[in-house]
């Protein structure tokens, strides 16, 4: 890729790491060399299955989350987590080895104070010319919105949750 942008998901509707997910499927297709970086999720899903039994030579996948961020707040987990996919992605980006890297839920390590917002910024700006750099995750700052090429903002219309209906294996994970 001769030009990489940056792109962020964010919002409260749901929708963000899907969307990510399709793009790297699609640059995948393209045979582009991708890698997923999750920052707060910790939890084993279909994505993980699939991309690690047949998409492992076009997609990487790295988990360094604790789990979903309770009611408490963060843990010294969450914290140790974030800084560890926030190093993994420094590396990553200088690597050259990636067309697309995939920063999945660091906003949400951001506004939890997980990783600092210079550091995210420090990123943005180190990114290599020809890497697309995808940011996902709700609480997006300003100065990320700003400084990125394309921002979608996801909006909850109506969602089946408030039914009561529960996550669903192949759906939400």
């Amino acid at each position: 890729m001769k030009k990489g942008y940056i792109q962020v998901y964010t919002g409260e509707g749901k929708g963000k790491t899907t969307a990510a997910l399709g793009l790297a499927l699609r640059a995948a297709g393209a045979g582009m060399r991708i890698c997923i970086i999750q920052f707060v999720k910790s939890r084993r899903c279909a994505e993980h299955r699939i991309i690690e039994e047949r998409l492992s030579d076009l997609i990487t996948i790295r988990k360094f989350g604790a789990g979903l961020i309770g009611e408490g707040g963060p843990t010294g987990a969450d914290k140790e987590g974030a800084n560890k996919a926030l190093r993994e992605a420094r590396t990553v980006l200088e690597s050259d080895g990636y067309d697309v890297v995939i920063l999945d839920e660091v906003n949400v390590a951001v506004h939890y104070g997980l990783v600092s917002l210079s550091d995210l910024l420090d990123l943005m700006e180190k990114k290599p010319e020809n890497v697309e750099l995808i940011i996902t995750g709700r609480y997006a700052a300003k100065e990320v919105m700003t400084r990125a090429d394309l921002v979608t903002e996801m909006k909850e219309v109506t969602h089946y949750w408030k039914k009561g209906v529960k996550a669903r294996h192949g759906i939400e994970w």
